[in-house]
């Protein structure tokens, strides 16, 4: 007997009545039955915020609060009753002028958490600000938090009185042009009045008949699979079908594109459901396919499979061992080898320099912590095309790598983008999207497909660990002469884009310097550990943490300081990167200069506030990230004049809350100038492979360079096509008259600037643009409990221009507090413990300091239309590496093998003081 509790609230000021499951949570009936869909769901376990909302004036986590719990006639406040995109609430006004709303899944949960307090405190400062969303556990992955509580503040003095709304709007500036202001992004106030659709609101909005889906996973981490019964699942109340392997009409395999030919898998490891094998804890077994979502796991608890479980490899070590079986039968584990061979011999260098470091180090299996689980759902269109929906970053390569898989034509398949609640590249991965597809295929009817946190966390790739062995030596001068390594990557189960991390390993280490001599090697193996992914900064915290490590333990040895150790080596006029090219820009020297004060201040500072007890240091690393895909990258866009005088701008410059909707509007609005356009005429359409070329995938901090210059083309072309002799324009109307064309590709590559790589020697130039970082991180240590926390971050960074001020601010801030996160706590080496946000090390804002500063520096790149590099991956690639540095500077224990817990810092103590 199912019971029923009728409920009556008040909801944003209205009296509602509801009939609810008492266990159902109040989150569940805010989306389900009252349709306010601006309070998201994350975790569902009441770790993130998201959630948010006001309950009798208190900030409660609606997900975990179930609805028996909540006192009749409560007055319930969503964001949806704070402010509306027609009546802006100061503080949604102040989020939007911050950039405090990135991917925005967190703002509605921030913006309510926000009113609660300022209903109680309307003078907060920064430091009651900052206590408040921690004790609330309100938790964001994008921002670095400083322009969250940048904007609580500055809309506590409007709400004061102290300030008009007017100062927090944005105003074009007199010349009209938007291109390098603080203009908010196109999709800013969707994001923070809630009215911005991720996957899970469209999922309320399918049609009737749209079956769910549940997936049957593996609960083992390598086995052969024996038998897979699916009879009483088939049986189960709601189910329309229960799929296998066996019903898959295409080859079953992911195609994880071998970039490199000596690569010795041809990359099509990955089943869509597994048929012979487990590869990993969570792979998909069989999809069951219902009318309700409960109906539809009930029955895949009820599908069995039977294994026979094999040894399981969970690290690259273990898996490369001699003795070690096959993984992928007939692929030998360690698939794929490279080589970096520059200038002379380096043993006879190292023999005789001053000053030698050996070590080994580890960057640990990182994990995305998106707050938005994985979402999508899938349908065939008016035009009978296999139409997927979801958070992909890479919709073009996505459909060339699950076509085959999936059995249809290429032309037959259509993929579109969600609004995206972060990904940081983990989607540049397929990951539900060739399931929905299977499921669309069998049954003929729309379906969806929602992961939990726990599958997210558990199912989804991860940034593969290198375990790095380092040589580096100097002489007496303290100059470099010569490097040496040999790393190996754990890639988890599946081999797709592996290669290219290997050569991003090559590429970076030691990157920054004058090296004129390197003897390398990289490799790449499977284990049965979680698949590799993309992660922002791909593959370069890894090199960098090893290199800048040993850098640091060269100084100490040369009897140099870091700082000044590093400059006497930087990259130079002429200097070369590992792979033998020359830099697009030489300004790493200016960044150092500009933070030479910052260094020696903080210095002086650490040594002076240093106790007994509490020890403070001050570390600095650098960091290089390249811009595009290696060697040969390619983007288009479109530009069309419409009717009404707009003009729309087709793209595929997909959005992980980076802001590519900005992107692409400054980067139109600066090539239309000339047609005296305002902002509110170009209309964007993203993201949709039905109507938008191939701009490329978001990654490899491209878009900025390669699509943006593919929009600037395809705007020139139009210009060029509208222009009169007399130097006018022409209308729509004259353009249809004189039967000129009114839409217009435009492209941009980059192969004839390029190089290949060779396969013997590693050496090649694949870019035409690169990104420069400097950081400079403070700590203190507790030396009694080990733990660190980190006081201040300062970066000095070189982008070229800056096409928009505020989302390149929140792009920096953000990385650096995922690089704290790396360096302190991150990781998902466990996989029955590190399930959940809080497990993981999620950093949380009492965990990133307030004082995260920016220096800029602007050098335009000759290769950039409007002379901009990327940003997104730039300060994820060596922050931590400088909070580490900082920590030994502090206590004098260096950590090699990431994340620095508190207890390897005591353990470091205790072999110190035994020493």
């Amino acid at each position: 007997m199912k019971i029923l509790y009728r409920k009556e609230l008040i909801v944003n000021g209205k009296n509602v009545f509801v009939m609810v499951d008492p266990e159902d949570t109040l989150a569940q009936v805010l989306r389900t039955q009252l349709h306010l869909l601006g309070t998201k769901i994350g975790c569902n376990a009441g770790q993130c915020g998201v959630c948010s909302v006001l309950l009798d004036g208190k900030v409660v986590r609606s997900c975990s609060l179930k609805m028996k719990r909540v006192p009749e006639e409560a007055n319930i406040v969503t964001i949806e009753g704070i402010g509306t995109p027609d009546h802006l609430h100061p503080l949604q006004l102040a989020f939007m002028k911050h950039g405090a709303a990135q991917c925005g899944f967190c703002s509605p949960g921030f913006i309510v958490s926000a009113k609660g307090l300022l209903d109680q405190n309307a003078s907060p400062t920064r430091a009651e600000v900052r206590d408040w969303f921690q004790k609330h556990r309100n938790a964001c992955r994008c921002t670095g938090y400083r322009p969250i509580v940048d904007a609580v503040m500055d809309a506590a003095q409007v709400l004061r009185g102290e300030r008009s709304e007017e100062d927090l709007k944005f105003k074009l500036p007199p010349d009209g042009k938007i291109f390098g202001t603080d203009m908010p992004r196109p999709s800013a106030a969707a994001k923070v009045t809630g009215t911005c659709d991720y996957g899970a609101d469209l999922g309320q909005k399918l049609p009737e008949g749209t079956l769910h889906l549940a997936l049957v996973q593996a609960q083992v981490s390598h086995a052969k699979i024996l038998s897979i019964d699916t009879s009483a699942a088939e049986m189960m109340p709601g189910v329309e079908a229960v799929l296998t392997y066996k019903d898959v009409k295409g080859s079953n395999r992911i195609n994880g594109l071998v970039v490199y030919p000596w690569n010795q898998c041809n990359g099509f490891d990955r089943p869509i459901l597994c048929d012979e094998k487990i590869y990993q804890f969570g792979d998909a077994l069989a999809i069951v396919c219902a009318d309700t979502i409960e109906h539809a796991r009930a029955a895949a608890d009820k599908v069995k499979v039977e294994v026979e479980e094999l040894p399981a490899y969970m690290d690259a070590l273990e898996a490369a061992a001699e003795d070690a079986m096959e993984i992928h039968p007939g692929t030998p584990n360690v698939f794929f080898e490279q080589p970096t061979v520059k200038g002379g011999e380096t043993k006879p260098l190292l023999e005789k320099a001053a000053y030698v470091v050996s070590a080994q180090y580890y960057l640990q299996r990182q994990p995305h912590l998106v707050l938005e689980p994985d979402v999508g759902f899938a349908y065939y269109d008016a035009e009978e095309r296999l139409t997927i929906h979801s958070k992909s970053v890479a919709l073009y390569c996505h459909a060339d790598m699950i076509f085959e898989g999936l059995g249809i034509e290429r032309e037959k398949l259509r993929l579109i983008q969600n609004n995206a609640g972060g990904t940081f590249g983990y989607k540049l991965s397929p990951t539900l999207e060739a399931i929905l597809g299977v499921a669309v295929m069998s049954t003929g009817k729309p379906v969806y497909l929602e992961y939990n946190m726990y599958q997210q966390i558990t199912y989804t790739g991860k940034r593969s660990p290198f375990f790095v062995d380092l040589t580096m030596g100097a002489d007496k001068d303290g100059k470099l002469l010569a490097m040496e390594y040999d790393f190996i990557v754990d890639h988890g189960a599946y081999s797709e884009f592996g290669d290219l991390l290997c050569t991003k390993g090559n590429q970076l280490i030691g990157a920054g310097y004058k090296i004129d001599h390197i003897r390398g090697r990289g490799r790449v193996t499977f284990t049965n550990h979680a698949f590799g992914s993309a992660f922002r900064a791909y593959g370069s915290p890894q090199s960098f943490f090893a290199s800048e490590s040993c850098m640091d333990e060269l100084a100490y040895q040369a009897g140099l300081d870091p700082f000044e150790f590093r400059y006497r080596n930087l990259y130079r006029e002429g200097d070369t990167t590992p792979t033998g090219c020359r830099s697009d820009v030489y300004t790493l020297p200016q960044l150092f200069d500009a933070l030479r004060p910052v260094y020696y201040e903080a210095k002086e500072r650490a040594e002076q506030e240093s106790t007994p007890d509490i020890k403070r240091g001050v570390g600095i690393s650098l960091g290089i990230y390249v811009v595009g895909n290696d060697s040969a990258d390619v983007a288009e866009a479109a530009v069309e004049l419409l009717s009404d005088g707009k003009i729309a701008v087709y793209h595929t410059w997909e959005d992980h809350g980076q802001g590519s909707d900005m992107g692409a509007l400054a980067s139109a609005h600066e090539a239309l100038f000339p047609l005296n356009i305002k902002p509110e005429q170009i209309k964007l359409v993203m993201n949709d492979t039905a109507c938008c070329p191939d701009s490329g995938m978001a990654a490899g901090s491209r878009s900025q360079v390669m699509v943006g210059n593919a929009i600037a083309d395809a705007c020139q072309k139009l210009i060029d096509a509208m222009k009169k002799e007399d130097g006018t324009y022409r209308t729509y109307g004259e353009m249809v008259a004189e039967e000129i064309p009114a839409k217009y590709t435009g492209n941009f590559a980059t192969g004839h600037l390029c190089t290949i790589l060779d396969p013997k020697t590693g050496q090649f130039n694949p870019y035409v643009a690169y990104m420069y970082g400097v950081f400079v991180s403070e700590v203190e240590v507790d030396i009694k409990t080990g733990k660190t926390k980190v006081l201040k971050m300062t970066a000095g960074i070189d982008i070229g221009k800056i096409a928009n001020k505020t989302v390149v601010d929140g792009q920096v801030l953000g990385g650096l507090a995922q690089g704290i996160g790396l360096a302190l706590s991150e990781d998902f080496e466990d996989i029955h413990r590190h399930t959940t946000l809080i497990r993981c090390g999620l950093p949380f804002i009492e965990d990133v300091p307030d004082e995260l500063n920016i220096y800029y520096l602007e050098t335009p790149r000759e290769h950039s239309v409007f002379g901009c590099s990327g940003v997104g991956e730039a300060p994820l690639t060596s922050p931590h590496a400088s909070i580490i540095n900082a920590i030994y500077h502090a206590c004098g224990v260096r950590i090699r093998y990431l994340p620095a817990l508190p207890e390897k810092i005591l353990a470091g103590l205790k072999d110190n003081h035994q020493e």
